[in-house]
């Protein structure tokens, strides 16, 4: 079975909802035209990323009516899109949702607040507190913003409880140079997503923005990489596209067949140890 997904490499205007809002219609007309089942969004694509003190100006409750033209364009393909979530208890949060069938059925908080060189992102929201896979168009689905899927833990987390795939929504710099004059910011990348769908034997689709914002230039460069390693499709870099890419739902059963590193994990072996470390009781059974 194979799925088309579309990934909407965007510019979004900072603090600007409304026109961002126009923006992801037309960009889920062509995802609509192109054939997709899905079409994924990056981080803040409502809002913009760079917000400081706008945050709040933005922020609104995840079933807000200014949302409702995304629950209805998802009558016929899913849509993930990223925006400022104010939660019941009045916190901030960088927050992506997931709409399907004209409802919101997951949102997911981010969990990892950057807060060194560039990133400021503690210092405005509120951190997510959990990583629960859900269920959607592509399978069991994981999502992991931007921070989130630079620790090892989170797409282990989502591959332990059966995600096949990892949509990591993302509004990355472009930073550095790498040897041979590549950009730093895409080699490592490249190379974080290549590693965990490989070994984790998952689909790994990384949306990332193009644009500027404060001085700062969002490089692009997203892809879908497949379980086995290979790129399925990849976008130019500081340029909008529509990247479309098939998803084979059946290759990750072949690939977790021929590489059982997750059949074979010991998530009480590591349950343990993380107990044992933070000195928390942990009845064992043998």
């Amino acid at each position: 079975m194979s799925l088309r997904i579309a990934v909407a490499q965007c510019s979004p205007a900072l603090g600007a909802v409304k026109r961002n809002l126009d923006m992801h219609r037309t960009w889920i007309a062509r995802a609509r035209e192109a054939g997709a089942q899905l079409v994924v969004f990056p981080e803040l694509s409502l809002t913009g990323y760079y917000l400081k003190d706008l945050a709040a100006d933005v922020a609104c409750a995840a079933d807000d009516a200014q949302l409702a033209p995304l629950a209805e364009a998802s009558r016929d393909l899913d849509v993930s899109a990223g925006f400022v979530e104010r939660s019941a208890d009045a916190k901030l949060h960088i927050a992506q949702g997931y709409w399907s069938k004209g409802r919101l059925v997951h949102v997911h908080r981010k969990v990892y607040l950057p807060t060194y060189g560039i990133f400021d992102d503690g210092r405005y929201f509120g951190p997510g507190d959990r990583f629960e896979p859900f269920t959607s168009a592509a399978g069991t689905v994981g999502v992991a913003i931007c921070e989130d899927l630079w620790h090892v833990s989170t797409p282990y987390l989502y591959a332990a409880a059966g995600a096949t795939i990892v949509l990591a929504p993302s509004a990355s710099p472009g930073r550095g140079v790498a040897e041979g004059g590549d950009l730093g910011t895409a080699e490592s990348c490249r190379l974080m997503d290549r590693f965990y769908a490989q070994y984790l034997t998952l689909y790994v689709a990384f949306v990332n923005r193009v644009g500027h914002e404060d001085g700062i230039a969002f490089w692009g460069g997203s892809e879908i990489v497949a379980p086995d390693g290979t790129v399925v499709a990849r976008a130019k870099e500081f340029e909008e596209e529509l990247l479309v890419g098939e998803i084979d739902t059946e290759l990750v059963g072949r690939e977790r067949a021929r590489n059982p590193l997750l059949r074979d994990e010991r998530e009480d072996l590591v349950l343990r140890n993380i107990a044992g470390r933070l000195g928390l009781p942990l009845e064992r059974r043998d």
